[in-house]
């Protein structure tokens, strides 16, 4: 009976009964063929008893390994494999069957492959994940076949819940890039050094080339060779990223909304702060203060940020960005730098909150994040047609010279902006830290 129920009839199964019977009632006006087809008719039914021997024999047997991550990263093409081997003394053709999160509505994604006599294959795809939580994957079925007439399914018992974590991949990515010095390739800029915000590391011998200035003649006089003193970056400089939770960010752009941008651009930034020797932190704002990690230099900073992130929700609410002002007055007593998470679509919501945007800035490098709606610039560059076409594209007209003016109003009161696509986020938050790094502002 358990047998049994492993048994499925396939579509060749059914086209041979349907030819068969065709034939016999063909036959029956032209007597001559109904022997032939008599024949054919026992001939076919001895394959398909053959074909059902084989696949329900004890010995044959067709094994499923899933070999899937610990965590999924989000908004990155995730890659995943599925093992299968086959005991079964001949060649057969197999359909493996996945049962997908019902978040991800995949319905039509199966994999056909041929496996040899105890062999095993690998089956190479991946998916990409658009927001963060728990994906729990069903049973994996794998429909063996040998000449076609009937599969025996071979299903996996366990289930799988794998949690999707912000952007760890493009984490490792920028982390590899950094520590081989091709950062450059992703559009990080080589910025020319200007400030003086540099520490006395140590006295080291003159190279041609170095800047004489730098030059320390007491210790070139005590040993009777040249000597230059070497400076390092000033450390332990606190680099927060504050991220609004509020309705604004929940804008989707291909797929992810702007609040799970903004996540994944701010663990890259808070790993490069921490290998840069800063002090790394965040926290969550929208009516209240959410979670937050306090900016240090841990050896599981960067643990302790990820899992602040993942448990990051969007709120439907207003952000209000006096609490915001109090909290950072009260708790963060060190100049720092601060990278805010929004957006303002209109000079009305910037001038609302435009106030506790000065007064931050007063303590602290204020970075405030405005997004770019790269919709609106297409639908802005179109060429209209019909009436409908030229209202439309002249409300994004407005929507694009609003967002300037929200920009210029922000310069106007010497708070730095980034001004950026979603896509671009992640790339111009580290060229802006960098840049500020350079200028010696912290």
């Amino acid at each position: 009976m358990k047998k049994l129920k492993q048994l499925y009839f396939t579509n060749r199964f059914f086209y041979g009964l349907l030819t068969i019977a065709t034939f016999f009632v063909i036959s029956f006006f032209v007597k001559v063929l109904f022997i032939p087809v008599a024949i054919l008719f026992w001939i076919l039914t001895a394959v398909m008893i053959w074909d059902l021997i084989f696949l329900f024999s004890d010995k044959g047997n067709v094994s499923v390994i899933r070999n899937y991550p610990e965590k999924f990263s989000n908004g990155d093409e995730n890659p995943l494999i599925i093992r299968a081997e086959s005991r079964y003394p001949r060649r057969i053709f197999v359909r493996i069957l996945e049962e997908f999160p019902v978040e991800l509505q995949v319905r039509d994604k199966d994999f056909e492959i041929t496996l040899s006599p105890f062999l095993e294959k690998e089956i190479h795809y991946s998916l990409k994940l658009t927001r963060r939580g728990i994906y729990s994957f069903g049973k994996c079925c794998a429909m063996a076949r040998f000449l076609g007439f009937f599969e025996r399914r071979f299903a996996t018992n366990d289930t799988l819940s794998i949690p999707c974590y912000p952007s760890f991949i493009q984490l490792r990515k920028y982390q590899l890039l950094a520590t081989t010095n091709r950062l450059n390739e992703m559009g990080v800029k080589r910025i020319r050094r200007i400030g003086a915000a540099m520490e006395f590391d140590h006295v080291r011998d003159y190279v041609q080339g170095d800047d004489y200035r730098r030059m320390n003649w007491k210790a070139s006089a005590k040993v009777k060779k040249l000597m230059i003193n070497q400076f390092e970056e000033e450390k332990s400089q606190p680099i927060y990223s504050f991220i609004d939770t509020g309705r604004a960010m929940r804008m989707p752009f291909e797929e992810m909304t702007l609040l799970d941008y903004a996540i994944n651009a701010t663990l890259v930034l808070s790993n490069a702060a921490i290998l840069k020797h800063d002090r790394a932190g965040m926290l969550t704002f929208s009516k209240e203060i959410g979670n937050q990690v306090v900016a240090e230099k841990r050896n599981n900073q960067m643990m302790r940020i990820s899992e602040a992130l993942y448990h990051i929700q969007t709120e439907f609410q207003e952000s209000e960005f006096g609490n915001l002002y109090t909290y950072a007055n009260k708790h963060i007593n060190k100049r720092s730098l601060i990278f805010i998470y929004t957006n303002f679509e209109t000079l009305d919501a910037l001038n609302r909150q435009l106030a506790y945007l000065k007064m931050l800035n007063r303590s602290h490098i204020l970075v405030v994040i405005v997004f770019q709606n790269t919709e609106l610039d297409e639908l802005a560059k179109s060429s209209p047609h019909r009436t409908i076409e030229i209202y439309n594209q002249i409300i994004a007209e407005k929507f694009i010279y609003e967002k300037n003016l929200i920009i210029q109003e922000l310069h106007r009161n010497g708070i730095q902006t980034i001004y950026t696509a979603p896509e671009n986020l992640t790339i111009n938050s580290i060229n802006k830290y960098l840049e500020i790094k350079a200028r010696g502002l912290i």
